[in-house]
């Protein structure tokens, strides 16, 4: 229960999203990373780094009906089928074995529908704060999102 939690659970917004993230209030900016620090001091925060799991939060291209075949034969996310885990070979998605383990563990408990996604290759792939914060920060990170028909 939350009542007898001991970890710091956060939650992080940022500015500038659309736009690349470089500002002093964007994912790429050390905002995220130094408030770790302050919260844990410098002697605990790599520990807490390496017991951490970032969710990337975005949005996921549903397959859209008329154009079906902009997608892999194995990875056709659809809408209200649940949350869609995002790879890239390119790291465009942060999303790694290790940390995907993690969110299937915590779904298959609580009975939460997945999907995944895989970006078909002779299509380009977008990109997600996820890989910027992993890197800054050092933080395991799965890019998930809300399957939709269109993004921008």
């Amino acid at each position: 229960s939350l009542q007898s939690e001991s970890n710091i659970r956060m939650i992080a917004s940022f500015d500038n999203e659309e736009v690349g993230s470089v500002s002093n209030r964007g994912a790429a900016s050390n905002l995220l990373y130094e408030t770790m620090r302050r919260v844990h001091g410098d002697v605990l925060l790599q520990q807490a780094v390496q017991r951490s799991i970032l969710l990337s939060v975005d949005m996921a291209h549903a397959v859209h009906p008329n154009y079906a075949g902009k997608h892999e034969a194995k990875h056709k996310p659809m809408m209200q089928r649940g949350l869609v885990i995002k790879y890239n070979a390119n790291q465009r998605y942060a999303t790694s074995m290790v940390s995907t383990y993690h969110l299937l563990q915590t779904a298959k408990m609580h009975d939460i529908p997945l999907q995944k996604f895989v970006v078909k290759n002779s299509s380009p792939c977008g990109s997600t704060i996820g890989p910027a914060l992993s890197a800054r920060c050092g933080i395991r990170t799965v890019d998930v999102g809300c399957p939709q028909l269109s993004m921008h």
